[in-house]
């Protein structure tokens, strides 16, 4: 009798790293209430631990023949950076496309520019509100309103269209409707709505009521896309999961979200440290190496959470994510996150696992019963 035949992995060639996320610095400059990395609070003023500008060469030196095309810049606060513009410089000479996070009040008109030239850039910026009561309450910090619409202009000043990114609580959950209004008056592309996690201080929100049910959340993305989007000329984004989208605004997205790119990506601490995104400033065992002594294709090739990654997805994923017939598209959202809330790689996304126990997550969606 015939031994039935092993089915063969994928070479490490067909998993290129389109895309490293550098976490460039521990701190930040705002206080916000719903971080999920929780970094430290800094003042303009002092020297922040960054990521070595020597470093950040060095792995892209080792990345590009990996398959790089793109690095994501973000915190911490990474216009905190105290060579920002010579990181710039290095993404705009190795002609990498370019996403930077920002809260915005340190984007000076001179630093958009520098955005601005490097190829296909995209920019998002924190704002939580539509007046500096409701923004500043999130962000922990006066003033940062103002400072992040001034960041705004210059951005758009410089020839870009930001995306306006608006985490969602029961604090601003009223000014929705208006922070949109403001963003297409700023010039803004696209108005995310980000869902906070229950990971470090988002968890805290969670905790304490702070956040909206599962029911108000569903409910809000069905709005958001379906009512909302036809009130405004601008892009609408809501971060819940695709099985909760319509087919029609599933794809597409630069920035997506609610899909785990895990698979093309890895993290880069302030320190030169490898991780699985940003998840391994809070979970050390997801921390894979260190730039400078471990060559990046060896982490990339022969990390074995990163091979257990590459074999497991989507198959071995549980619970409703085991079940969605989205999860080849998904793979559970985030894995980070759910790997935070349970130490099992393989857990279902909180979300999903929520709106499944109301009766909110959509039958059509589910792999049907044996």
């Amino acid at each position: 009798m015939k031994s039935p035949e092993k089915t063969q992995m994928p070479r490490v060639s067909e998993y290129p790293l389109n895309q490293i996320y550098f976490y460039l610095t521990e701190g930040c400059n705002l206080k916000c209430r719903h971080c999920w990395l929780a970094p430290k609070y800094q003042s303009p003023d002092q020297l922040v631990p960054a990521l070595d500008p020597d470093l950040f060469r060095l792995i892209i030196e080792q990345a590009k023949p990996l398959g790089l095309g793109a690095v994501k810049l973000t915190g911490g606060e990474p216009l905190l950076h105290p060579e920002i513009e010579a990181l710039l410089e290095v993404v705009h000479d190795e002609e990498l496309r370019l996403t930077v996070e920002t809260n915005g009040v340190l984007c000076t008109s001179e630093l958009a520019e520098k955005m601005a030239a490097c190829e296909n850039a995209f920019v998002s910026v924190s704002v939580d509100g539509a007046d500096a009561e409701a923004h500043e309450w999130v962000r922990g910090v006066k003033g940062c309103f103002d400072a992040a619409i001034d960041g705004i202009r210059n951005l758009v000043n410089a020839g870009l269209k930001p995306q306006v990114i608006m985490s969602l609580m029961r604090h601003n959950r009223g000014q929705i409707e208006e922070l949109v209004t403001m963003a297409e008056s700023l010039g803004a592309g696209s108005v995310k709505f980000n869902i906070v996690q229950p990971t470090a201080r988002g968890n805290t929100l969670h905790e304490t009521g702070q956040t909206l049910t599962i029911e108000e959340l569903v409910d809000l993305g069905a709005w958001v896309e379906n009512t909302l989007s036809t009130r405004t000329e601008i892009s609408l984004q809501y971060s819940h999961p695709p099985a909760f989208r319509p087919m029609g605004k599933m794809f597409g997205r630069r920035n997506g979200c609610g899909v785990c790119g895990i698979l093309g990506i890895i993290g880069v601490l302030s320190d030169g440290t490898y991780a699985l995104c940003g998840i391994g400033e809070t979970v050390p065992e997801l921390v894979f190496g260190q730039a400078g002594k471990d060559h990046l294709t060896d982490v990339w090739k022969n990390t074995d959470v990163i091979r257990e990654l590459r074999e497991g997805l989507p198959d071995r994923l549980d619970g409703i994510c085991g079940d969605c017939l989205m999860k080849g598209f998904c793979r559970g959202n985030c894995i980070a996150q759910n790997y935070y809330n349970s130490k099992n790689l393989w857990a279902p996304f909180w979300y999903c696992e929520k709106a499944r126990e109301a009766g909110l997550f959509p039958e059509t969606r589910v792999r049907p019963s044996l």
